[in-house]
């Protein structure tokens, strides 16, 4: 399993479109095979920082993930309106 934690810092006024491109990108995202979860989070003290945490069967799954056009599609949008840190981790 992969475990993936997507952190988003927003830029003032793009909250909105962020949680569009989000709900979009998720909801693909969980139709995929390898999609275990998906489940986004805000930060309780700071509303403009997010937290993504995405579980993947394999790497395969992953790398599949981000080949699709909804991935490809998606991330550049969230991208420009977002700081955005990527640690990726699997169990021990």
């Amino acid at each position: 399993m992969i475990s993936i934690v997507a952190k988003f810092i927003i830029k003032e006024g793009e909250e909105e479109n962020f949680l569009s491109l989000i709900e979009e990108l998720g909801k693909a995202s969980r139709a995929e095979e390898g999609c275990i979860e998906y489940i986004l989070h805000k930060d309780i003290k700071k509303p403009l920082t997010f937290c993504l945490i995405e579980k993947w069967k394999s790497q395969e799954a992953v790398d599949l993930h981000n080949d699709t056009q909804h991935f490809t599609g998606t991330v550049p949008k969230i991208v420009e309106i977002a700081k955005v840190e990527i640690d990726i981790y699997q169990p021990v």
